[in-house]
């Protein structure tokens, strides 16, 4: 272990003197000064002689508890010398708090975790030692604390590199419970200012909205407003609203009118290079296979996707292609699509207008001439999945899990690793000098 620095030296002394004698108490301002400063050695000491001297304080029940007067009214009221101490100490200790809530957001990721470290040090011993004051042995839990930590969470960059401390926490009963509360409040606050939210925030917010927050509300359905308008915004914001609606249509019977319109309008080419791409075509699946929809719109999905897959990558191909057929499979009514002699085989001879909304897109007129030009797609394996379509359709549908995160590289992985049998190169045998037998040069050289 590295011998102390001076400050951490000095500060330690300064610590020392405070928990020694009430008198040094404004030794504190000198300790709370260096969290400000811009070397990070100097913010990490500070971070850690306040953890020590509030714990400390804490457990001596140096602090005031109960309501928190203001620090002017404390010099005027008719407090005594001991109360108005722990009433500036307690000031103190808060001022302490927000610079530490301030510091989970600084550049550095050690900064961050010493600062998440201390401030769960911090409910941990109010946890045992309340600041709030009740008239019975009623159980209290430092809520307003852990709240703040929470939200900095959710407002932070990038939280994954400082976590292991705090989830070291969620093994409680009770911290489990507060955390997920205060999640949830903080979701439910800015429900209705989803398109004023940082992306990065709505982002974070919508991965774990369907898995570890709505399942775990009373009132999901205070989450409709968030959802619906994280789904107009468009772009990345809307394929991660899909998990929540589809947890909402699911399981609190959702009606929105306009889903599957904005669903249509969400497969564009960028959809195939997105990194959630394997998550909304797996939601795409489960919306589409609804015996209960109509031809046409399953019709316009299909149409859409065989455009787009004539500018696809082939990593992608494979699982749009097999995505069409559980569709014609899933949709009987389809065949069409596929079963059309007189059909168009041209862009220019295509009825289909892209766009246009699934009722007036025309889908039925057409056919899946696309599939067709991707039969002689330079991939063998583009190719083949291609030819699916001109011999009669299982009625077992093909499984997408080991397509749908099929990336470009595995895809040229798995065709290195190909046994491929050698055939000839050259069908004459060789003679002569340049090895053909007609060759003219040997006639007037030779090599000795």
């Amino acid at each position: 272990m590295a011998a102390p620095s001076k400050l951490q030296r000095r500060l330690h002394a300064l610590s020392a003197s405070v928990l020694h004698n009430c008198h040094n108490c404004n030794s504190v301002l000198d300790i709370l000064w260096p969290l400000r400063a811009e070397k990070e050695e100097a913010v990490l000491a500070a971070a850690g002689t306040c953890h020590g001297l509030f714990c400390t304080l804490l457990e001596r029940g140096a602090l005031f508890v109960g309501q928190l007067p203001d620090e002017e009214t404390a010099l005027t009221a008719p407090f005594s010398a001991e109360e108005k101490y722990k009433i500036w100490m307690r000031h103190r200790y808060n001022d302490c708090i927000n610079q530490l809530l301030d510091l989970m957001e600084h550049q550095s990721h050690e900064v961050q975790k010493a600062a998440l470290c201390t401030l769960m040090k911090f409910v941990q011993m109010e946890g045992k030692v309340p600041l709030i004051k009740y008239d019975d042995d009623h159980y209290t839990f430092p809520h307003q604390l852990l709240k703040s930590i929470v939200e900095r969470l959710l407002l932070a960059q990038e939280v994954s590199s400082i976590m292991a401390p705090f989830l070291e926490y969620l093994e409680y009963d009770d911290v489990r419970y507060y955390v997920m509360t205060s999640a949830t409040e903080h979701v439910a606050r800015i429900g209705h200012k989803s398109e004023e939210l940082p992306t990065n925030l709505c982002k974070k917010v919508l991965v774990i909205l369907h898995e570890s927050i709505l399942p775990h509300m009373s009132s999901p359905a205070l989450m409709i407003d968030f959802l619906t308008a994280a789904y107009e915004i468009g772009g990345a914001i809307s394929l991660l609203a899909l998990n929540g609606l589809f947890y909402l249509i699911h399981h609190h019977n959702l009606e929105y009118p306009n889903f599957y319109k904005k669903l249509y309008s969400l497969l564009n080419p960028c959809v195939f290079h997105v990194k959630y791409r394997a998550r909304f075509f797996h939601l795409a699946g489960l919306f589409l296979s609804s015996s209960h929809l109509p031809v046409y719109l399953v019709a316009a999905f299909a149409k859409r996707l065989s455009r787009l897959a004539l500018t696809a990558p082939p990593h992608t191909l494979l699982m749009i292609i097999s995505f069409i057929c559980n569709l014609i499979r899933q949709h009987p009514a389809c065949r069409v699509l596929i079963n059309r002699p007189d059909g168009p085989t041209e862009l220019c001879d295509d009825p289909f207008i892209m766009e246009e909304e699934p009722s007036q897109c025309r889908a039925l007129e057409s056919s899946l001439w696309e599939l067709q030009t991707l039969q002689k797609h330079y991939h063998p394996d583009v190719a083949n999945a291609a030819n699916a379509i001109t011999k009669p359709l299982s009625h077992q549908e093909q499984d997408l899990s080991s397509l749908l995160e099929l990336t470009a590289s595995e895809l040229f992985h798995k065709e290195t690793k190909k046994k491929t049998k050698r055939g000839p190169l050259e069908y004459k045998p060789a003679e002569g000098i340049l090895r053909q037998r007609d060759d003219v040069v040997a006639q007037y050289w030779a090599l000795e």
